[in-house]
């Protein structure tokens, strides 16, 4: 078993209430892709959109209808939640992951269809293959998109370039651009936070916007768009009316750490979240989300804690 991988070999199918609807998702953990596992960002995405779907720019009646496209979609978690808010969306990923992204999305879809016979409140899903980078792969999807969406998407240096050059491809001036990720790196990490910086306008999600339950210190969530034009910010925010469409962010200067010295603090963070779940063990039983945390916090600490 991989050092972050956080469901036992045995763990092929998780359930997982979204919006209401109780939904099953098939694994693979024996896979050798990474695509094959249910990882924790794409909970903590799917919880934020339940959290904050009831007002604002996450309400259905302003995402139906919205074209959406999941990089990296894997077992198709954060695309399903985006399709169940009104969405059209169009999941993708490398030919290897599809056959149980498409089993995902067609035993979902019927769950889904069968317990509400009639409504019109579900989008679509469909799925296709997209190599970041490819052209034609890019092409065949139909650009531009109103919201990108993935999480977890990157782990590796050599995927930040063609990211990029994916998302850009697919957006068009009024995209929004959605992404939940768990910091494993730091060198990767501030990486990335410079390359999207110096394109897009970069919004941290604070935890206090997101479900109580599915967050943790380690996972952030990003909203993106394209930058705005120089101008004086002070006759920006007054008469604008929009407030209620935004979800408050925060970006990563305001509380004047560094991402390194944020990953740090993580790391205590962990052994004090571990030390709080471990006293809960006699009393309570651990929740799903509870349990693959401490999955995550045991191997982020044999990773991270160097004993001299």
């Amino acid at each position: 078993m991989e050092p972050d991988r956080l469901n036992s070999p045995a763990t092929f199918s998780m359930p997982l209430e979204v919006l209401g609807h109780e939904l099953q998702f098939l694994q693979d953990p024996n896979s050798k892709h990474l695509g094959t596992t249910v990882w924790d960002a794409s909970l903590v995405f799917v919880k934020f959109l339940e959290k904050n779907c009831r007002k604002g720019r996450f309400c259905p009646s302003k995402l139906k209808g919205k074209r959406v496209i999941e990089l990296g979609a894997g077992c198709g978690v954060a695309g399903f939640g985006m399709a169940l808010l009104g969405c059209d969306v169009v999941a993708t990923d490398q030919v290897e992951v599809l056959p149980l992204l498409m089993r995902n999305i067609e035993r979902n879809t019927s769950r889904i269809l069968q317990m509400n016979p009639g409504s019109d409140s579900f989008g679509s899903i469909q799925v296709a293959e997209l190599d970041w980078g490819n052209d034609d792969h890019i092409r065949a999807v139909g650009p531009p998109f109103d919201y990108i969406i993935g999480t977890d998407v990157v782990y590796a240096e050599r995927l930040l370039e063609p990211l990029l050059q994916t998302i850009t491809a697919l957006s068009g001036p009024k995209t929004t651009i959605l992404l939940g990720y768990e910091i494993r790196s730091t060198n990767v990490h501030e990486q990335m936070l410079q390359m999207w910086r110096r394109n897009f306008d970069v919004k941290i999600v604070p935890q206090s916007k997101m479900h109580p339950t599915f967050q943790h210190p380690s996972i952030q969530l990003f909203i993106m768009g394209s930058k705005p034009p120089e101008r004086n910010t002070e006759n920006t925010d007054q008469g604008s009316g929009q407030e209620s469409d935004k979800v408050e962010t925060s970006t990563e200067e305001n509380d004047g750490r560094s991402s390194e010295e944020k990953v740090t603090d993580s790391v205590g963070d962990l052994v004090e979240e571990g030390c709080e779940l471990v006293e809960k063990l006699p009393n309570e039983k651990l929740n799903d989300f509870e349990t693959r945390r401490c999955g995550s916090m045991a191997a982020r600490l044999l990773r991270d804690v160097k004993i001299a």
